[in-house]
């Protein structure tokens, strides 16, 4: 088997809840590759396996069968203490519905994984504001995720996912909750950190209008991949959000949040 390249490597991964006449076939049979240096996409109507296959590749379920490779490592064949260690150093998360921790600054929220990896406080909290000011939020650092707008949260969601350099970057639904403009730039920001041939990122998502940013998407339906389009940013602009369309820097965008849509 080679993975030269490759991120994720899965091979007639199937994943089935329940027995007997319960039985729920969530995945049938999954053949998928995701690249590093790439921005790879799951989308399908809701039920089609989509969340269920990114927490497959994330180590939060478990494959009923099938081979899975993921950053050179098996998760089925890993201890449960191996397999959090795994996923705090390896892996960084974008959920839709952000799960800031209310108690703590905007700072102190991207300093978590830091601080979970063994970062003292006083030099995690610190990069955290300093990555926070790469994204144009350097003056909000010190607030609470209360005081912050929907669009500012999101900024501090993908500073969290991204400050500890993960290798692996899962996002769910992570313009859902944005207009247009904003999350043009939120996906700019997310394909600059797919361009390094050590990273690889992996997005959730109902959003067309996205569609454009991807290096490959994966169409599913019913627990199977129906078709596989490679090369996706090499295409014409379908939907007005196209990359080098012309939205302004992240760091100059003023975020406005709409109410998000479920999965």
């Amino acid at each position: 088997m080679g993975t030269d390249g490759i991120a994720v490597f899965s091979r007639d991964v199937t994943k089935v809840f329940g027995r007997g006449d319960t039985q729920v076939h969530a995945l049938r049979g999954i053949d998928l590759n995701i690249r590093f240096g790439e921005l790879s996409m799951l989308v399908g109507p809701s039920g089609s396996g989509k969340t269920t296959l990114l927490s497959v590749i994330t180590g939060l379920l478990d494959a009923t069968s099938g081979e899975l490779v993921v950053l050179g490592r098996q998760p089925a064949k890993l201890a449960q203490e191996e397999l959090i260690l795994f996923r705090r150093e390896n892996l960084g998360f974008v959920f839709q519905q952000f799960n800031l921790i209310p108690a703590l600054t905007a700072a102190e929220n991207v300093a978590v994984p830091l601080l979970a990896g063994g970062t003292k406080r006083q030099q995690a909290v610190q990069r955290g504001e300093e990555f926070l000011a790469t994204l144009g939020m350097a003056h909000r650092a010190h607030a609470l995720p209360s005081e912050l707008s929907g669009g500012e949260q999101q900024r501090v969601a993908l500073a969290r996912a991204l400050v500890h350099e993960p290798k692996l970057i899962v996002c769910d639904e992570p313009t859902s909750a944005l207009d247009g403009r904003t999350g043009h730039a939120v996906m700019e920001l997310l394909s600059a950190t797919a361009v390094r041939p050590d990273r690889a990122v992996i997005i959730v998502t109902h959003d067309s209008r996205i569609f454009d940013f991807a290096d490959q998407i994966a169409h599913m339906d019913d627990g199977r991949i129906t078709s596989l389009e490679q090369n996706r940013k090499n295409g014409s602009p379908a939907n007005g959000l196209a990359p080098n369309s012309g939205a302004l820097p992240l760091a100059e965008v003023e975020l406005r949040a709409s109410p998000a849509t479920g999965d």
